[in-house]
């Protein structure tokens, strides 16, 4: 039971570190710090949506046969569709005000994280499922490292989610809030694959590569156009490469 609690809660844990953050900031911040988020977090996002979303799918439908690239290719699809219709609804709720649009930019971000958060949930319940069963494939440490590998991966997500809020007026509870919030559906995707570990199994694929379609249209959409507005853009771009590289770095060096 303690294993099993200590694994459903390591990812959640992750990301509530990285949205706890937002206490390291001293004050909402400027322009160039703006600039730096949003790069940092599209950079983030796009080595992600590749090492840890589109690459794992297409390896995912490899074990199952057939042609690999098409569940990777229609679930990328489907999370680029899905999310230019909500941010086309978004849009038309928030159009007008500044404030309004700001907020209609972090809810797509909120929206495409938290979605790229059940997937991974999901792969930590199918893995637990396996060991819970008794199968001889994988081991409990294997279990352990795949959730501790998914929880490390979340603290820069967590962050991307609760530092660009101090710059909408949003208090640091508030904004450390709603990254927890993008986490938690996690454990519960875990549980749900408990449950229903073969079916989910099978469209890990598709969950996977809708997730990626979902983080990439943000970051193209949203983030990048933002990293590289007005005269300080240099700022984005250097922030986006450093934010590529760690989150690079760790899906490679964490499997």
């Amino acid at each position: 039971m303690k294993e099993t609690l200590l694994v459903l809660l390591l990812p959640f844990a992750g990301t509530s570190i990285g949205a706890a953050c937002v206490y390291l900031m001293k004050s909402t911040p400027g322009k160039a710090l703006e600039k730096m988020l949003n790069g940092f977090a599209a950079g983030v996002m796009l080595a992600a949506s590749v090492w840890s979303l589109l690459l794992p799918a297409i390896e995912q439908s490899e074990a199952m046969g057939g042609l690999a690239f098409l569940p990777a290719a229609a679930g990328f699809w489907a999370g680029i569709l899905f999310l230019l219709a909500f941010d086309e609804g978004i849009s038309r709720l928030c159009s007008g005000r500044r404030s309004r649009k700001e907020q209609k930019k972090q809810t797509v971000l909120f929206t495409a994280v938290t979605l790229h958060n059940i997937p991974e949930g999901i792969a930590v319940g199918v893995v637990l499922a396996a060991w819970l069963t008794g199968s001889r494939l994988i081991t409990f440490p294997e279990v352990l490292a795949v959730s501790a590998g998914i929880a490390i991966q979340n603290v820069p997500e967590g962050a991307i989610i609760s530092m660009p809020l101090l710059g909408t007026r949003t208090r640091r509870g508030g904004a450390f809030g709603w990254g927890v919030l993008s986490g938690a559906v996690e454990p519960l995707a875990a549980l749900a694959a408990l449950w229903i570990s073969s079916l989910l199994s099978v469209l890990l694929p598709y969950l996977l590569s809708f997730a990626a379609g979902a983080m990439i249209y943000v970051a193209a959409n949203e983030l990048i156009p933002e990293m590289k507005d007005g005269a300080i853009r240099k700022a984005g771009l250097f922030a986006f490469t450093f934010g590529f590289t760690v989150m690079m770095a760790l899906d490679v060096a964490l499997g």
